[in-house]
């Protein structure tokens, strides 16, 4: 699998990662051994980046990938933190990100986290030198080794690409999110800032595999979370809605290579965007791991191909999305 390099971490990372939150909740239930079987199916297939989260089934995920990350070498895992506490900015305390810093430690069972990010917290928190501060001091105690960010909006991208030293930004990026490849991308590249594709097939939809009469259990954020009611709308189907993401995916469908997957061909626009370090689509059992691997080996897009995905989103889904995130 092509490595690119993860912005000022330093570390080179398989340009297909895996996104472990449906390992610990909010996508129906995974058995644990189903979980295990995904993340060594990742690897095994040439997965070195994984990301998980305190707050993703408790820290059940965390704990996956910690029995996982004993058994083979060469991996780099990012968590995220502060969507432990209510999202007020107050809460954003070197006191607190050490109490979270020792459960993730914990879980991972590992002395220092290759890379921990701030999950999404309330936007002033980008603007605050002492979060920034309390990060560089958790560096310093080689609890964890790089820090970054994860974020909603493409303005907290990019005040956080100002701060010297984060070293990478998790952005929602795909076929129905295009507004990051205006400013947020060349922004990171000059800046040498990471950028960590998230959502990359809008929550299944980019997947080609749902249709009007496709439901989602009482436990799936895609049934819950439809009008943000649990967290930011979109975080689910990346906020668009369900039917015009349809319609979207059906234009789409004469563009993809031959032999290649809806979701192969969702991966492969994202992979072929100047800036992106690495897209880290989740997966649900081992045939999913090897469909998402799969978008690595096909050529790039052809311009004909890119243009479809950019008239496709100007015609259907930017009056949803663009103005919002």
């Amino acid at each position: 699998m092509e490595k690119r390099t993860l912005g000022r971490t330093g570390r080179d990372v398989g340009v297909v990662g895996l996104g472990a939150w449906q390992l610990g909740a909010d996508w129906g239930e995974v058995g644990e051994d189903t979980a295990l079987g995904v993340l060594r199916a990742a690897v095994d297939g040439g997965v070195t980046f994984i990301d998980t989260a305190d707050v993703y089934g408790d820290g059940r995920s965390e704990r996956l990938v910690g029995q996982v990350l004993k058994e083979y070498d060469g991996l780099t895992v990012a968590t995220k933190m502060g969507r432990r506490v209510e999202q007020k900015p107050e809460n954003y305390t070197l006191d607190n990100f050490r109490a979270w810093n020792d459960r993730s430690r914990e879980n991972l069972d590992v002395e220092t986290i290759d890379l921990v990010q701030l999950h999404c917290p309330p936007t002033s928190v980008y603007s605050t030198d002492a979060v920034f501060d309390a990060l560089d001091e958790l560096v310093a105690e080689k609890r964890i080794a790089a820090y970054g960010v994860s974020v909603e909006t493409c303005a907290e991208a990019l005040t956080a690409i100002a701060r010297p030293n984060v070293a990478s930004v998790q952005i929602i990026l795909n076929a129905f999110r295009l507004k990051p490849l205006d400013e947020v991308l060349p922004a990171a590249r000059e800046a040498g800032v990471g950028i960590i594709a998230r959502v990359p097939l809008a929550s299944g939809l980019l997947s080609g595999k749902y249709d009007e009469s496709t439901t989602f259990g009482a436990d799936d954020h895609r049934n819950y979370n439809r009008q943000g009611e649990a967290f930011d709308v979109g975080e689910t189907f990346s906020g668009v809605e369900f039917r015009t993401g349809l319609e979207a995916v059906q234009r789409l469908m004469p563009w993809l290579p031959a032999g290649a997957t809806m979701a192969q061909f969702a991966l492969r626009w994202i992979i072929d965007q100047p800036g992106v370090s690495v897209v880290i689509p989740g997966a649900r059992n081992p045939e999913q791991v090897a469909g998402n691997i799969g978008a690595a080996a096909l050529a790039p897009l052809t311009d004909e191909q890119l243009a479809a995905v950019r008239s496709t989103y100007d015609e259907l889904i930017r009056p949803q999305v663009h103005d919002r995130w």
